[in-house]
């Protein structure tokens, strides 16, 4: 039987994925003319509204089967969701997610998303079509520069390569205060390297000061680390960068700050103004105390970070206002905020920070941590409004590299393409177009050890430290990272290269993940890849803003086509079987070569086994 209802067919619905404000959308309901059907209802839900129906039209017949339709328009943004009912003699029945059975029952447990943006919804487009590269500043390069006015209790390694220090101290504390040494100068020093690998943009983890080398805990808005360098360091950076079309993004941490800090200063590292210390401190306010000065609210319940109050107006003020934290560091050449835990703050707070941002330009970015789909997501007590004109132009894309990593360890072709395809259907356009997608960043493991099949959630710190990969698990990796590359570089979005995942770097979790960069140990095939395919996507323009449409995904292959008018096309096939395959290329794409991957061979294209094969025209 066919599908009553299908959001992904333009025969069901006239605008594939989210539509603007007031733009007419036609819904279409196929159903069987033995069900003996009266009447068809679109049911709409919003949240904390009473549903709503919309009564559906009969429109054309057949001897099998019938058609219903309705024209909908939405005047406010937010997500929607919907089902049909349908109304015979035997009452009236829902049509959910996965549609009728056979037996006219109910398989779906599930309803319908429909995301409605502002008609106004503008996006920085300057960053479109280009790749992230993304820096932990301390493991990235050492300039070799003296380091002026570091704090005595961090530990300086001299080691680059070693391990990071995982071991909790003699008093059983992890403390992070073991550093590399790496900085602006030496990221600036390796910008032509950078710019070999496509890259239009660097993400860098935070860089203001901070007591420990992961700078989450941040001690100083306004200054960067001393280990880092000075702002005249950051200055430069941007400027050299901007010279070789490289733009600079940088970590906004604004939910929480250091416990060691000159706003909480619980060390009393920063004399007697913290809040902490004193009750009459000018940034008391921003935390939450209880009855004692030891009992105040921790992100996360971790007594280093303590939490702010975002909307106090004080540090409101201090993050968002004129001359305020997002000021500063965009006047010195940043093109934008990676903001961290997105689904922590309030909307209001999201709000303020993109007007502080978008006061510097409309082309500067903000880009929210969000792991879920972002376009529906509740955290804060409701459904955020992300997407919904005044908070983030895009956000981190961790479905993505959900659907790529279990794809290529399990073969499920159908859960790849049905993931994939519900990001693209839910988020708008310009959106979908700058998302950040990634096979491994800061907060996961490398993406080398995911592929070569270790599981690092049930293992400890130290029996992560002892990690070892035999030859052919690591060939094997390689392998499969090549293929997990041409999937990532031809999605819509944005690819973005964890520093060293190009290098060849293994590594389980945090901090095994934040090894420093192997400078002159490089792997000189994987970077030779990540190097062809950045030429690739650089010099394809439909990789920017082109529609995404599946073509199959069954028996562990999958694939894609990305198309727009005027521009060539490019094709994506992944093979994650144990044998090669043919793959039986569409009558109106067997002109389409195979640009990597794969050989061309009349109407098909054979696909060695474990690899992904990109075609173009």
């Amino acid at each position: 039987m066919l599908e009553p209802f299908n959001a992904a067919k333009d025969y069901h619905k006239s605008i594939i994925g989210a539509a603007a404000a007031g733009e007419n959308l036609r819904l279409r309901v196929l159903l069987p003319r033995s069900f003996g059907v009266t009447g068809v209802d679109v049911v709409i839900k919003r949240d904390g509204k009473a549903d709503e129906y919309r009564s559906m039209s009969w429109e054309s017949t057949d001897n099998i089967n019938e058609w219903w339709f309705a024209d909908l328009s939405f005047d406010s943004p937010g997500v929607y969701f919907y089902r049909f009912d349908y109304t015979n003699s035997w009452g009236r029945t829902p049509i959910k997610r996965m549609g009728i059975s056979q037996s006219g029952s109910i398989d779906g447990d599930g309803d319908w998303e429909q995301f409605i943006y502002p008609e106004s919804l503008s996006a920085p487009e300057s960053f479109a079509g280009g790749i992230f590269y993304q820096i932990f500043p301390d493991r990235f390069r050492f300039s070799g520069a003296e380091k002026k006015e570091v704090p005595t209790d961090r530990i300086l390694r001299k080691d680059w390569g070693g391990t990071p220090e995982w071991r909790p101290d003699s008093k059983g504390i992890i403390r992070n205060n073991d550093y590399f040494c790496g900085d602006f100068n030496g990221i600036t020093e390796s910008l032509p390297y950078i710019a070999s690998l496509g890259v239009s943009c660097i993400y860098l983890n935070p860089i203001c000061e901070a007591h420990s080398n992961h700078r989450y805990d941040t001690a100083d808005y306004m200054k960067p680390d001393p280990l880092l360098g000075t702002e005249s360091d950051f200055k430069n950076l941007c400027k050299k960068a901007h010279s070789l079309g490289i733009k600079i993004l940088i970590d906004g941490v604004y939910s929480h700050t250091g416990a060691d800090s000159i706003y909480f200063n619980k060390s009393g590292r920063y004399g007697s103004v913290g809040a902490y210390n004193d009750p009459n401190s000018p940034y008391r306010s921003w935390y939450t105390f209880g009855s004692t000065r030891d009992d105040y609210k921790g992100w996360w319940n971790f007594d280093t970070l303590p939490e702010v109050n975002e909307m106090n107006p004080g540090y409101l003020e201090f993050i968002t206002g004129e001359n305020g934290v997002i000021d500063k560091w965009l006047s010195l050449g940043a093109d934008g905020i990676r903001l961290d835990v997105a689904d922590e703050l309030p909307d209001e707070f999201i709000e303020k920070i993109r007007a502080a941002v978008k006061r510097h330009g409309s082309e500067k970015l903000l880009l929210g941590e969000v792991w879920e789909d972002a376009s529906c997501k509740i955290s804060q007590g409701g459904r955020r409004k992300y997407f919904c004109g005044s908070e983030l132009d895009s956000v981190m894309n961790y479905p993505f590299r959900t659907a790529i990593t279990d794809f290529l360890l399990t073969s499920d072709a159908k859960l790849f393409a049905d993931r994939i395809y519900s990001i693209v259907l839910n988020y708008p356009p310009k959106i979908m177009n700058l998302c950040m997608n990634f096979l491994g960043t800061h907060d996961t493991e490398r993406i080398l050890t995911v592929l070569s099949g270790v599981n690092c959630a049930g293992l400890s710190r130290e029996a992560q430290s002892r990690l070892t990969y035999s030859h052919e698990t690591v060939k094997r990796a390689h392998k499969l990272l090549k293929a997990a590359l041409c999937i990532l570089y031809t999605l819509p979005g944005i690819p973005s290269v964890y520093y060293g995942d190009e290098a060849g770097l293994f590594g389980g979790k945090d901090p095994f993940n934040r090894a420093p960069f192997p400078w002159g140990h490089e792997n000189a095939e994987l970077t030779g890849f990540h190097k062809m395919l950045g030429a690739f996507r650089r010099s394809t323009p439909v990789l920017a803003d082109g529609g995404y449409y599946p073509l199959s995904a069954a028996l562990g292959c999958v694939a894609y086509l990305r198309y727009k008018p005027g521009e060539r096309r490019v094709a994506l096939i992944a093979n994650k079987n144990p044998d090669e395959i043919n793959y039986l290329l569409n009558p109106d794409m067997q002109n389409m070569h195979a640009f990597c991957g794969g050989e061309n061979i009349g109407g098909t294209v054979r696909i060695p086994p474990e690899t992904a094969c990109i075609l173009t025209d």
